[in-house]
């Protein structure tokens, strides 16, 4: 028994037959559904800021930096604030952290994990998509290095192209949310918006 050869014409049809079955998407509606960003809201803030706050800690000077790390799947911030002398605090006091913004699929929200120069760690999620689009609520899930029982909660708030506002609030075991700090924060000159 002998086989026929395959012909160069049967090699093309086989060939255009199994592409278009790999390349086909396996559902015909997903083929024009964009992807939507889900970091759009969050694009405001990549750049340089500077500001000042006050709260318990005193009057401060500070300024933070957000940038897209690793192929733009994570958003880090830096923040620095220094506080200046007071009469609980004679010496002043400089203030440091750095911070992630992820996307958590899963639950569909962005987690934003903190790290804090005096050791705690804070693990916030975002409360819900703000409607506005403006205002940002964070509320920590976990808190490492603090007594069990405390809370925070961190909130942006966008004012105008250039400037937003970030309150954090503190609560202890049992008891509300009080305001521990405020700043309103600048874009740097020159940044791009």
């Amino acid at each position: 028994m002998s086989r026929s050869p395959i012909l160069p014409v049967q090699v093309f049809v086989l060939f255009l037959t199994c592409l278009t079955f790999c390349a086909a998407p396996a559902d015909p509606g997903q083929e024009s559904a964009p992807q939507a960003d889900p970091w759009a809201p969050f694009r405001f803030f990549v750049g340089s800021w500077e500001g000042r706050g006050e709260g318990g800690p005193g009057v401060s000077a500070g300024e933070q930096t957000f940038a897209f790390i690793l192929r733009g799947a994570y958003l880090h911030v830096r923040n620095k604030a220094v506080f200046a002398p007071q009469e609980k605090n004679p010496k002043g006091e400089t203030h440091e952290d750095w911070g992630v913004f992820s996307y958590d699929k899963a639950r569909k929200t962005f987690v934003f994990r903190q790290f804090h120069v005096e050791g705690f760690v804070n693990q916030y999620v975002l409360e819900n998509a703000p409607p506005d689009g403006k205002t940002f609520v964070f509320v920590t899930e976990a808190i490492e290095n603090i007594p069990a029982g405390f809370k925070a909660r961190l909130t942006y708030k966008v004012i105008d192209a250039d400037t937003f506002e970030q309150t954090f609030d503190l609560a202890a075991p049992g008891k509300e949310f009080e305001c521990y700090s405020k700043g309103v924060m600048k874009r740097k000159k020159g940044e791009p918006k």
